[in-house]
């Protein structure tokens, strides 16, 4: 009798081993699937790497054409997998959106802020943000840009905020410096109002006429 539970008892915990077996290798295989054809593990990603998912999601709409000086058309997209080749996350990034304005002083242009807006984004849909109305065009004679940025996580701070260098007029975007590495895409659009043209200079010509110098000036 002793024997027989003893077999008993032995082959219900074999066989319980093989079910925990059995279950540990579709959990692993299901876990697996996740990781390489289902989504993509953004667990431990830095803000770097989430920065590069963002440069495959995000694109600009309306903002280069110069058919609308007023951006009303324009906006910022972050990208489904239907209209991109973006990989969806298997957890939705804190993404934020945010506008500056750029107007040129006698000293250095003049950053302000005009709005942040916050999303979740995982690539599984297209999000849409519209350019904030109302904003400068330089019709007013002023020179005047607006600076867009995307980018992962908490709102920039101080130390992160852009700086630009060169002249406004002329600046692209290899111009905007960001005091992080989290910037997905940002932005610097072109002037809409002649403001920013006539405050270009130009250099100034060559010396056609004779200087009146002595042939022993150095």
């Amino acid at each position: 009798m002793h024997n027989t539970q003893t077999r008993f008892h032995h082959a219900v915990m074999t066989a319980g081993a093989a079910v925990l077996a059995l279950l540990a290798t579709g959990c692993w295989n299901a876990s697996a699937g996740a990781r390489t054809g289902g989504c993509r593990e953004v667990g431990d990603w830095s803000g770097r790497e989430q920065a590069a998912w963002l440069r495959t999601a995000v694109a600009f709409h309306a903002t280069t054409d110069g058919t609308d000086p007023s951006y009303a058309k324009a906006s910022v997209v972050v990208r489904g997998p239907r209209t991109g080749d973006v990989r969806v996350l298997c957890r939705p990034l804190a993404v934020q959106v945010e506008f500056w304005t750029l107007t040129d002083t006698t000293t250095r242009p003049e950053m302000s802020f005009v709005m942040r807006y916050g999303l979740s984004a995982d690539g599984g849909r297209t999000r849409t943000v519209d350019f904030p109305a109302g904003l400068p065009t330089g019709r007013d004679g002023t020179c005047v840009r607006v600076l867009v940025a995307t980018y992962a996580g908490a709102p920039l701070d101080g130390g992160e905020l852009p700086r630009m260098t060169g002249d406004l007029a002329t600046a692209g975007d290899a111009d905007v410096r960001f005091g992080t590495a989290r910037i997905g895409v940002h932005r610097l659009l072109p002037a809409q109002g002649p403001a920013c043209d006539a405050g270009r200079s130009t250099p100034s010509p060559s010396p056609t006429a004779p200087t009146g110098w002595d042939i022993y000036h150095p």
